[in-house]
């Protein structure tokens, strides 16, 4: 149970991260604004199609990379949503980070990590 306990401790530790805090802090201020929250909600979708249209070798219409496009740089232009963003990714990082220290640990080999 030691593996267990270790890992409620690196929960812990990740939750009370300051780069988790400030991502809190951020989605707090997101979600209260409805049309932050769509926005953002719309180019994740946008964002996760694309990406899986390029996995898929499939074509991507030019109405949805156009439109991605244009939400992002209505997000990247604004501080809160901007600053949210990064902090997402940021944290995401970490989390990625993270996840290949303890796959190392354990001899697992993840391809593209």
């Amino acid at each position: 149970m030691q593996v267990y306990d270790e890992a409620n401790a690196l929960a812990a530790a990740i939750r009370e991260s300051d780069l988790c805090r400030e991502y809190r802090h951020l989605k707090e201020e997101i979600d209260g604004n409805e049309t932050n929250r769509a926005l953002i909600k719309e180019y994740k979708k946008l964002q996760m199609q694309l990406q899986l249209a390029a996995v898929a070798g499939a074509a991507t219409s030019d109405e949805d990379s156009q439109r991605f496009q244009q939400i992002g740089a209505l997000l990247f232009a604004q501080p809160v949503t901007s600053q949210f963003l990064l902090s997402e990714m940021r944290v995401q990082q970490m989390m990625a980070d993270v996840y290949k220290t303890l796959s190392d640990a354990a001899g697992l080999e993840m391809p593209g990590i």
